[in-house]
């Protein structure tokens, strides 16, 4: 199987399972990948996603260019008519948090991935790169877009021109990830982070991811107005009537997204 899917006390691991071809994307994986954004996205079991890649050398080191052939269809039939998701991110829009274990090479398309996550932690032996311009293409599937939003435009420009690959203590300095761990406890560290996130009120972590991101391309008074607004959608909901009682009585909050 080109993916596996988990769900684990309310945490759905999403594997990349190719590790004889470094994780590459091949047409099977591609759709295997959107199945499991749909799946995790519609499942009230989901609290968050992890996604990583099987093995210790790679996360993901993009499209797989042996199996992957242009598509068929011309580039206009793919977007106004009404074919299946063929873009590699689509499902990933979803308000459920995506964590990113990257172990290993993160390259390409597999970079790609990861930025469109909300978090990304590396092992130590990871490495980023998005080379497309050595290849006489551009990343195409948000990273000219994300990488500079993420850690400014005068550090994303060297590594979009120059298609250099750094190390994940570079990735640190540069703010592209948020924790560098040892390989074997990279799992482990991920899967913490996200029980943490699964044991808060989901409409509360929804909203927030919702707001981070529709919040950054808004003037900071329209941008704080949305956050007012949804404050107030969020006050009388049952998980927050819950969250105060349970801290009222001392005891672990039950929430349940509504």
């Amino acid at each position: 199987m080109p993916l596996l899917y988990e769900l684990r006390a309310g945490v759905a691991i999403v594997t990349l399972n190719r590790p004889e071809a470094m994780n590459a994307i091949d047409p099977d994986t591609r759709l295997a990948l959107h199945a499991a954004w749909q799946r995790a996205a519609g499942d009230d079991a989901v609290r968050c996603v992890v996604l990583t890649g099987a093995g210790d050398k790679a996360f993901c080191t993009g499209s797989d260019l042996k199996k992957t052939m242009p598509p068929k269809e011309s580039h206009a039939q793919l977007t106004f008519g009404g074919t299946a998701p063929s873009h590699l991110l689509s499902g990933m829009e979803m308000d459920k948090t995506i964590l990113c274990a990257i172990n290993g090479y993160a390259m390409g398309a597999g970079m790609e991935l990861a930025l469109a996550c909300d978090l990304r932690i590396a092992s130590e032996n990871a490495q980023f790169a998005l080379p497309e311009v050595r290849l006489g293409s551009i990343p195409g599937a948000g990273g000219t877009q994300r990488l500079p939003r993420l850690i400014g435009q005068s550090d994303a420009m060297l590594l979009l021109l120059t298609g250099a690959r750094i190390d994940a203590q570079e990735a640190l300095r540069l703010r592209l990830v948020s924790r560098v761990v040892p390989r074997a406890r990279l799992l482990d560290e991920v899967l913490g982070i996200a029980a943490q996130i699964a044991q808060n009120a989901p409409l509360s972590v929804r909203a927030v991811k919702r707001l981070v991101r529709d919040g950054q391309d808004m003037p900071m008074d329209r941008a704080l107005a949305l956050e007012s607004h949804v404050f107030g959608l969020l006050r009388d909901t049952g998980d927050r009537l819950e969250g105060r009682r349970a801290f009222q009585e001392k005891r672990p909050p039950v929430y349940h997204g509504r």
